[in-house]
């Protein structure tokens, strides 16, 4: 029987390039001189630290804009509140949002049951397994889904027939 999941990845090595190539113009562009401005990068988040409010959200633009030329979608960032640091500057934490939770994954199989086409979904751990017993069917969901926004990035893998 046709399938394909539907995931929601975001390619950390990329997220490392584009982290990089944001220091790099942080540490060139005029606006910043003389200031401390950095992007730090954990396992699945960023904490960004910027001199005052103004530079922080310059700082996540030039970030975003470097995710993007990179592939990867600012849907997949997560920003925390913002927080004061030490010496008047300012602090967020941004997760990088990886998997479809529950609530997404409920979204999604209630969307694809909704279109009436004969196919079955079923949410398994952080991914929707789309089944059916035509492939045309199966590219229907897609150009549905596709169609939709649930607030997070989604893939289409594994299609098998």
């Amino acid at each position: 029987m046709p399938s394909f999941d539907v995931v929601s990845k975001v390619d950390m090595q990329e997220v490392d390039n584009a982290v990089n190539q944001a220091r790099k113009e942080i540490e060139q562009r005029y606006d910043f001189k003389g200031t401390h401005n950095e992007i730090n990068q954990e396992k699945d988040a960023l904490v960004i630290l910027a001199a005052d409010d103004y530079k922080l959200t310059a700082v996540i633009d030039v970030l975003k804009g470097k995710l993007v030329r990179r592939g990867i979608s600012p849907k997949c960032l997560d920003f925390g509140k913002k927080e004061p640091a030490s010496h008047g500057a300012m602090r967020q934490r941004v997760a990088i949002v990886q998997g479809i939770d529950k609530e997404h994954g409920k979204e999604v199989v209630r969307v694809i049951k909704e279109s009436k086409l004969k196919v079955q979904a079923q949410i398994m751990e952080d991914q929707v397994r789309v089944s059916g017993k035509q492939i045309d069917d199966l590219q229907e969901v897609i150009q549905l889904l596709k169609g939709q926004d649930f607030g997070i990035e989604l893939q289409y893998v594994n299609m098998r027939s």
